[in-house]
């Protein structure tokens, strides 16, 4: 009679992947954020996998948690594991969906960049299925399974599409009403909570020394922020990659002609490089072309 002998079991996948994030990420909750669950499911995976291996993983500490050294060695090859994993899925997506391209951007980008170039698109390759996830940071692709990620990024980062170029813009009526930068002093300005230290840069090149504090309210949204600027309620920073077709019809103005272009671009990342002729390359130079 063949002998069967009991085999090692395996740890359980989802507690190898909260593991995973949380050594990666620097703490549980980060990992939670990122694999959409709770804190608690994440810290409960790791402790199984703790019972299971039975090693300590982390240093359960008042400020969170730190690697044991056995962490610290296990952690490089689980994330060279789940990185190999992430492109596998992108693989098999693309294969068994070659019409699907799933994009990820900013709220503002989405509505005010991409938004008006998708019915180009959907005209151009009517065979394509676009969906548009709107997120505040850009995702880890090889964790998250977005086609494209469109984000404004340090240079280098990516494919540029757009320099980020900041200067105020408004209403054609309130900007009548402005003859120099110090004339922001006495009208609100709109700021958006993304991107609090625009004016501050943007006033320390047009004026030097100018310790300019900016008065008005604040958007967690920057479209409806331009939208605002554009009712007259405001002088919002534009960005000049958002704000150009509103420029270009008139709505929007440029009072002053202090021009800041920061070190970041609106930028067009992949996980890898897209076959030539699918879906997904042809959407991608559809979006470079602008």
């Amino acid at each position: 009679m063949p002998v069967a002998p009991p085999r090692p079991k395996a740890p359980p996948l989802n507690a190898l992947r909260a593991f995973e994030a949380a050594s990666r990420l620097g703490g549980i909750a980060a990992a939670a954020a990122e694999l959409g669950v709770t804190a608690g499911a994440v810290a409960a995976q790791v402790k199984a996998l703790e019972d299971h291996l039975g090693a300590d993983l982390f240093d359960r500490q008042a400020r969170g948690v730190r690697l044991t050294a056995v962490g610290e060695r296990a952690a490089p090859s689980l994330r060279a594991a789940f990185d190999a994993l992430g492109e596998a899925v992108q693989v098999l997506r693309a294969e068994a969906a070659p019409g699907a391209v799933h994009i990820a951007t900013l709220p503002a980008v989405a509505d005010l960049w991409l938004q008006p170039r998708l019915a180009a698109i959907r005209a151009a390759l009517p065979e394509a299925s676009l969906s548009v996830t709107a997120l505040e940071r850009p995702p880890d692709l090889k964790r998250i399974p977005f086609d494209l990620s469109l984000f404004f990024l340090p240079g280098g980062e990516g494919r540029a599409l757009a320099a980020d170029v900041i200067y105020p813009v408004c209403a054609p009526a309130l900007a009548a009403s402005l003859r120099e930068p110090a004339d922001l002093s006495r009208v609100p300005c709109l700021t958006d909570s993304t991107w609090a230290g625009d004016w501050a840069m943007w006033a320390a090149q047009a004026v030097p020394g100018w310790g300019f504090t900016p008065r008005g309210p604040v958007f967690s949204l920057y479209a409806l922020a331009m939208r605002e600027a554009v009712a007259g309620a405001g002088v919002l920073m534009g960005h000049e990659a958002l704000v150009a077709p509103a420029l270009a019809s008139g709505a929007l103005v440029a009072p002053f002609p202090t021009r800041v272009r920061l070190p970041r671009a609106l930028s067009l990342t992949m996980l890898r490089p897209a076959r030539p002729g699918s879906i997904r390359a042809r959407v991608a130079e559809l979006l470079a072309r602008g």
